[in-house]
């Protein structure tokens, strides 16, 4: 891949279970050419005083938002379980050259996995640093070959009602449903996550397949997707069907434009302990180095 950003995170900051187990191991995948990709080079520079140490496994499984399962953030963990995940299709249609069914185990036969350290903010205002591998989405976009008139990228998540309790109830539109523009969609810090700390990402986290956007807040990373289409046109967006005051379609991290109910200035880190000091939230997740060019002439207040 010809494009590679800045990495300000090293491995003291977010590093797999393995190297705190086995520092050869973690010395030979190094060698091996495993990549360590995440911040830009001024991305670190807002938490810098907080550490930024690895989130642990416990912390980053046990507390996250997956509503299909309840809006507990333990919800997950005790229900997920219930979700089948094998076998596992994505369904890839709209304007691609090659539109089908695409088996997991065929998509990962064919992609590339890597490891990204990348900063994780959710629009409640808390956040951690996560180890994840997996691709780039450009590249399973690529595989289905992108027509010359899509400007946009559509994304669902599996509905399974008997496994998933919480979709008995209309908080949201079910199915889970979220979108990118084609330009944030390609560009290399996009990825589909597969696993955290180098194991199967756990079905509470989204498995066997979910975006990670890290510069967007937390609900756009759409988790177990089962579809994406490309399209001309700006997709419908679940948490902005359900409420467009409180949430754009962009979802930007922005620490200048206040959610209607709390400030986004500063963030809770997880793990922290409860007298753990807020930190200063930086723009675009401290990934503006890398993707404010893409919002260039764009008024993010108005369209945030």
């Amino acid at each position: 891949m010809a494009y590679r950003w800045k990495n300000d995170l090293s491995a003291p900051d977010a590093t797999p279970e393995a190297v705190f187990m086995n520092r050869r191991q973690w010395m030979a995948g190094m060698a091996a050419g495993v990549a360590l990709t995440g911040l830009s080079g001024r991305a670190r520079a807002a938490g810098e005083d907080a550490g930024l140490e690895p989130n642990s496994w416990e912390d980053i499984t046990t507390y996250n938002n997956y509503y299909e399962f309840g809006t507990g953030k333990d919800d997950p963990v005790k229900y997920a379980d219930r979700l089948s995940i094998a076998p596992w299709e994505v369904q890839i249609d709209g304007l691609v050259d090659r539109p089908g069914a695409y088996a997991f185990k065929d998509i990962m036969a064919r992609m590339t996995i890597e490891e990204r350290i990348y900063r994780f903010r959710c629009v409640e205002a808390w956040s951690m640093v996560i180890p994840w591998n997996g691709f780039e989405l450009a590249d399973l976009l690529d595989m289905a070959g992108v027509q010359a008139g899509a400007k946009y990228v559509a994304f669902e998540t599996v509905l399974d009602k008997d496994a998933m309790p919480g979709t008995r109830y209309p908080v949201l539109d079910w199915p889970y449903v979220e979108g990118l523009r084609l330009d944030e969609a390609m560009h290399p810090l996009t990825i589909m996550a597969t696993g955290i700390y180098g194991r199967d990402i756990p079905k509470q986290n989204g498995a066997p397949l979910r975006l990670v956007v890290p510069w967007k807040y937390g609900f756009k990373s759409i988790k177990s997707v089962v579809r994406i289409t490309l399209t001309d046109s700006e997709p419908p967006t679940s948490w902005n069907k359900a409420n467009p005051r409180e949430y754009g379609f962009y979802s930007n991290v922005n620490p200048e434009v206040d959610h209607p109910r709390w400030s986004q200035a500063t963030e809770r880190r997880v793990g922290g302990g409860i007298f753990s000091p807020r930190i200063e939230t930086p723009m675009f997740n401290g990934y503006g180095e890398d993707v404010a060019g893409l919002y260039d002439g764009m008024d993010l207040t108005r369209f945030f």
